[in-house]
């Protein structure tokens, strides 16, 4: 027995993948998780640990660029990014230092200043930056890529945050060479996912108080998102309402405990900001894409504590919200982040998809998949007339189909139309593969001897293997680019070419000399 299985290694090989393929594909250990409500959660897409993506689970896509213009070589001068962002923030109107973004990637070189507010102008940037003394580069339209990087990880975060299984954000490249980035969320509405994705997520707390002049002043990002190093989920009860509970961090939590004591807030306030009171104690004004979403004052425990300095020994703190949605809404946009800049959903594509015509998506991919494999067997049944041939064919290319299910399960890929067309672009280049094997290893009659069997398995294999090399180098570019739906073709063609190489054309060889050679 051990003999045989030495001789015949691979396809024992191809077993043993096909077992690792289903343990994926169908056990509940290895099913996808989501993170909804702050607490973990397996979810399954029916007997499968498959994804669906937009195309087959219905959902909505939004595509869109980032508003912003880029400012190149822009020369500091000596200044530091902070001190560039604030110069250039003040020679702009409407703007502020949140909405200039500055890099440099060597000190005493020159980096890239971007501005992301919606309405300004090439030239009035291009003047600003004159004003404000930086000799610069061409200002051109469009981010930096380190930029659009960051959005794409903020989105990520936004929708994983959510709990929105199998969506994806990624970049793509218009034929003109403009960059978008683009959003699918399998299972929602349009309006639910513009709603979560085109808010910029900014939360900040600001105070609202009398400086000496008695004067009401705001005194803006007393806290900022980067101030807290724990955020809680949002929660709701009949003593404090709905809020989020979080914990700031130790270096930001003396300033803040500072700034409520010179403030006055730290007296303890009965906070009127809401009401449009001609005057008020001060207040803590929760504020999110500057829309101020609450105002809260501060009880007397927690004022005593400012004020003997025992909170920045333990700096927790509640944001209280409205109701729950905004409380949804803040412990999300903490814990996700902001995007550096805003998304342009005028000039982007928005489509959407009814979960029933994805049904329909998958049912019919899954009888076109079915009308491949019968159309194909039929084929090499007719070719050879001999199901010692025939039928190991079939079973190892759907072998291939089957090993690749078991890598999208295990990766969490979402399957859309474009990756069932790599599966069936498999299935064909494969069966073509084992046809150029039986056929080059029976075009000279029958053959009896294993040595001779080898030697024209080689030559055949030679063959396939270029075949193979040429179908990689063409599909590589697709799978690197962002290409949108081309790129799930291509890396789903290419993977399945590799694994029809490596593992089942040699797996088909070793079973066709069992068959046909003497034992």
């Amino acid at each position: 027995m051990f003999e045989r299985i030495k001789q015949n290694y691979r396809v024992t090989l191809l077993v043993i993948i096909c077992l690792l393929a289903a343990f994926a594909l169908f056990s509940p250990t290895m099913a996808p998780e989501t993170d909804v409500g702050g607490e973990d959660a397996t979810a399954r897409e029916g007997v499968t640990n498959l994804r669906y993506g937009l195309d087959l689970a219905g959902g909505t896509r939004i595509q869109a660029p980032l508003i912003g213009l880029t400012a190149e070589d822009v020369e500091f001068s000596g200044d530091g990014e902070a001190t560039v962002a604030r110069e250039v923030a003040a020679e702009l109107p409407d703007t502020e230092e949140t909405d200039v973004i500055v890099r440099q990637e060597f000190e005493d070189e020159p980096g890239t200043v971007e501005v992301v507010s919606r309405n300004i102008t090439e030239s009035q940037f291009d003047d600003a930056l004159n004003a404000a003394g930086y000799e610069h580069g061409e200002v051109s339209s469009g981010v930096t890529q380190a930029t659009r990087e960051e959005a794409i990880s903020v989105l990520e975060g936004k929708v994983n945050e959510a709990g929105l299984s199998g969506s994806t954000v990624q970049e793509v490249t218009s034929g003109t060479g403009e960059f978008f980035i683009m959003t699918e969320v399998p299972g929602e509405g349009r309006q639910d996912v513009i709603d979560l994705i085109q808010e910029r997520g900014s939360v900040r707390v600001d105070i609202y108080h009398q400086n000496d002049d008695g004067e009401y002043v705001n005194e803006t990002a007393v806290l900022t998102q980067e101030d807290f190093q724990t955020v809680g989920t949002a929660q709701q009860n009949d003593r404090q309402g709905p809020h989020v509970p979080v914990t700031v961090r130790e270096s930001s939590a003396t300033d803040f405990q500072q700034a409520v004591v010179d403030t006055g807030l730290a007296q303890g306030s009965q906070c009127t900001y809401f009401e449009d009171a001609e005057t008020t104690d001060p207040c803590l004004l929760l504020v999110v894409d500057d829309e101020v979403v609450n105002a809260f004052g501060m009880n007397p425990g927690l004022a005593n504590d400012m004020q003997s300095g025992e909170w920045a020994q333990d700096p927790n703190f509640i944001l209280t919200t409205g109701d729950f949605e905004d409380a949804q809404r803040v412990a999300l946009n903490l814990r996700a982040g902001a995007l550096p800049a805003p998304l342009d959903l005028e000039s982007g594509t928005t489509s959407f998809i009814s979960p029933t015509q994805g049904e329909e998506f998958r049912t019919n991919s899954l009888i076109v998949g079915i009308l491949a494999v019968f159309s194909v067997a039929g084929f090499v049944f007719l070719r050879y007339r001999e199901p010692r041939v025939a039928a190991p064919m079939i079973v190892t290319a759907l072998s291939e189909v089957f090993i690749l299910l078991g890598f999208a399960a295990a990766l969490g890929y979402p399957l859309d139309l474009a990756v069932i067309a790599g599966f069936i672009a498999v299935i064909g280049t494969g069966v073509d593969d084992l046809i150029i094997i039986a056929d080059g290893v029976m075009a000279e009659g029958d053959v009896k001897s294993r040595k001779v069997f080898d030697s024209r398995f080689r030559r055949a294999f030679w063959v396939i293997g270029a075949a193979a090399a040429t179908t990689i180098v063409a599909m590589s570019p697709l799978a690197v680019l962002s290409l949108g739906d081309l790129r799930g073709f291509a890396i789903f063609t290419i993977l399945g070419v590799l694994v029809g190489v490596l593992v089942t054309r040699p797996a088909y060889g070793d079973i066709l000399r069992y068959l046909l050679t003497d034992r």
